[in-house]
């Protein structure tokens, strides 16, 4: 199963999934408003400037996530994504769809011949979409039903790796403290249903109705590794104290993955 997005729906997608502007940020930043010369500077560089990896995130989706290891931390997120190529995406996550969002974090989203190819270990970071699509939790907003399943049919068997590095769900008004690897949810009764209830409310959808569309859908297999948290094996990051002066960052680089034809 591929993530990228045909030509055709990808125009579609771009022009009417990002025309949805009712979802309020979380928090307000602290400090000074903005000032007039600021307002002229910022027009300049808007006009003056390419920004074309802003531009190529024409693919908007909104879901949710949970916290791994604390199913009771969850959030809306809203996702602006591009296509890398054939099988791996990169989603910028914020937390509304208006001028006031703040950046949460980032998605990657890859297929599943991809995800077999990651070492066991990198696996425990990633989770499956397979319900994600199938319960309705995750939407394209603005996008007309029929080219909305036909971008869930893609989406479907994909693998998503997510960090929140702005916890405004926990209204932060600053992003503090360290990122947090994120999960999707797996089975019904997980996610907080007053949570879905007044996302749809917003957008004028009913998640049940998603079911019902989605149910042709096939839901492919599970791989082996992902959605680590089910089995017990819960990752998150720990700091460190400071490192002593030269000494390198512990980093792992796994071997890269085979080329994958």
């Amino acid at each position: 199963m591929r993530p990228a997005i045909a030509p055709a729906l990808l125009t579609v997608l771009a022009l009417t999934g990002c025309s949805d502007n009712n979802t309020a940020s979380y928090v307000t930043a602290p400090g000074d408003d903005t000032k007039v010369k600021t307002k002229v500077l910022e027009t300049g560089t808007a006009l003056l400037q390419g920004k074309q990896p802003i531009e190529a995130l024409n693919v908007y989706m909104n879901g949710f996530h949970f916290s791994n290891g604390d199913m009771k931390a969850q959030m809306e997120a809203h996702h602006y994504c591009s296509v890398v190529n054939e099988d791996v995406n990169q989603c910028v996550i914020f937390d509304g769809n208006g001028k006031d969002a703040k950046i949460m974090g980032v998605e990657y989203i890859i297929s599943a011949k991809l995800f077999e190819t990651l070492p066991a270990e990198e696996k425990k970071l990633w989770h499956s979409h397979v319900y994600e699509v199938k319960s309705g939790q995750l939407i394209a907003p603005g996008v007309p039903e029929k080219a909305e399943h036909e971008f869930m049919e893609k989406i479907v068997g994909t693998y998503g790796k997510t960090w929140h590095t702005w916890h405004t769900d926990q209204k932060l008004v600053l992003p503090t403290g360290h990122p947090l690897l994120m999960m999707g949810f797996t089975a019904d009764g997980q996610a907080n249903q007053a949570m879905i209830d007044e996302r749809d409310r917003r957008f004028t959808i009913t998640s049940t109705d998603k079911v019902k569309d989605r149910a042709s859908i096939p839901a492919p297999a599970i791989a082996a590794g992902a959605d680590a948290w089910q089995h017990g094996e819960v990752m998150q990051l720990l700091l460190q104290q400071p490192l002593a002066k030269g000494k390198p960052v512990p980093h792992a680089h796994p071997a890269a993955p085979p080329t994958v034809k």
